[in-house]
């Protein structure tokens, strides 16, 4: 890869430099039978989980971080001292930081059908695990999740450790999904939400969009109806389907902004040969390309499908759901978000309050899109460091 390019995704993917000091340790938690919310059955379900601080003697100052789409557990942290990068909330988890680990105990969990299959640090079960009944990976045949079963595999772990009740909830993007769910399902259990760049349902737009995620992987031959696992895996499709997503995370002004016209190398015009690529264009592909390595096509659609069945409450209407929640709740989002728009946003907190619930709202500020729910949190520090000390 050529130096420009390496340099242009280290600024992609860059996290705050600053981390959570003690170095993380990963763990994990399996059920030997888990039913899912659509009634099937998964034998020996694992994920992988990692926490900060300390959980105190009543077990009443645990913070739950829910992740988003292609994220995983590690949301700060490293697990090695020569570990480039924290975890990717890095900004705002540590000792005297808005999620102060010095007062709370901070959890955060791999979901089952983790896109992550590739690292090492992720711990799922999902189409790529093998099946205990067949000796053979599930495919497609792995059951149907939704965002309450991540929910709920959760919520097992946190009863394993005698958990009763959560101080906060908190997540970005696929992580705000979780936080509604969690608050809308289990009210008694959670004192406070924090839901970020997310709304409180999946929308038509959102739908049609995880379609066009989606489509990629199912036009590569080498899917294979998602039976793929004795042979080539589906890499060009998923890393097509990974550039869709990074792009549509992003806002106009950043493509603009960073990119414009320029070319990918200063002696290829595009206009020349359609080899010839525009810089926006050659980062795109290698960030899908480099990504598709560490990831699964099957689990890609798996996400697809809980994000396109979430409903707060899920199994009522998401009205009922969102006035379903009791917990006092803080939105963080952006105007700048093409994934889940502003007014998404601001109906789910009329929603919210209609059940009689307070709401707080805050907005961030920058030209990543959706994006800046990771990048720019820190800018909501104050806020959240208030909120959770209420």
């Amino acid at each position: 890869m050529k130096r420009w390019m390496i340099g242009i995704v280290v600024s992609l993917l860059a996290l705050p430099a600053m981390a959570y000091e003690p170095l993380v340790a990963k763990k994990v938690f399996e059920l030997p039978v888990y039913k899912t919310f659509g009634g099937e059955t998964i034998k020996n379900a694992k994920v992988g989980w990692e926490a900060y601080g300390a959980l105190n003697a009543a077990k009443d100052n645990a913070i739950l971080i829910c992740h988003f789409f292609s994220g995983n557990s590690h949301a700060a942290g490293r697990y090695t001292a020569a570990d480039q990068r924290p975890g990717y909330w890095d900004a705002i988890i540590g000792a005297g930081r808005p999620v102060d680990t010095d007062k709370y105990y901070v959890l955060s969990v791999d979901s089952l059908v983790n896109l992550g299959t590739g690292n090492p640090m992720v711990t799922t079960t999902g189409p790529a695990s093998i099946d205990p009944d067949t000796g053979q990976p599930y495919g497609m045949r792995f059951p149907i999740v939704t965002i309450r079963d991540f929910v709920n595999v959760q919520k097992a772990l946190l009863e394993s450790l005698g958990i009763k009740r959560l101080h906060a909830v908190m997540g970005a993007s696929m992580g705000a999904l979780q936080t509604y769910e969690w608050a809308s399902a289990y009210p008694d259990m959670v004192a406070r939400a924090v839901p970020v760049i997310g709304a409180g349902w999946a929308g038509g737009n959102l739908i049609a969009w995880a379609n066009i995620w989606a489509a990629p992987i199912r036009l590569d031959p080498n899917w294979n109806g998602g039976d793929y696992y004795d042979g080539e895996p589906p890499l060009r499709g998923l890393a097509e389907a990974l550039k869709i997503v990074t792009l549509h995370s992003q806002h106009w002004e950043w493509a603009n902004g960073a990119f414009g016209r320029t070319w990918a190398q200063a002696d290829m015009d595009p206009a020349a040969s359609f080899d010839n690529l525009y810089q926006i264009e050659a980062i795109l592909d290698s960030a899908g390309q480099a990504r598709a390595k560490a990831s699964d096509a099957n689990h890609f659609l798996y996400l697809i499908k809980a994000n396109q069945l979430f409903l707060a409450g899920h199994g009522q209407s998401y009205v009922k759901g969102l006035q379903n929640i009791k917990a006092p709740t803080l939105i963080i989002h952006t105007d700048e978000d093409l994934v889940f728009f502003p007014e998404e946003v601001r109906e789910t907190a009329a929603y919210i309050r209609s059940g009689g619930t307070p709401v707080e709202i805050v907005e961030l500020q920058g030209t990543r899109g959706h994006l800046d729910g990771v990048l720019s949190i820190g800018q909501a520090g104050p806020q959240i460091k208030a909120f959770l000390e209420k």
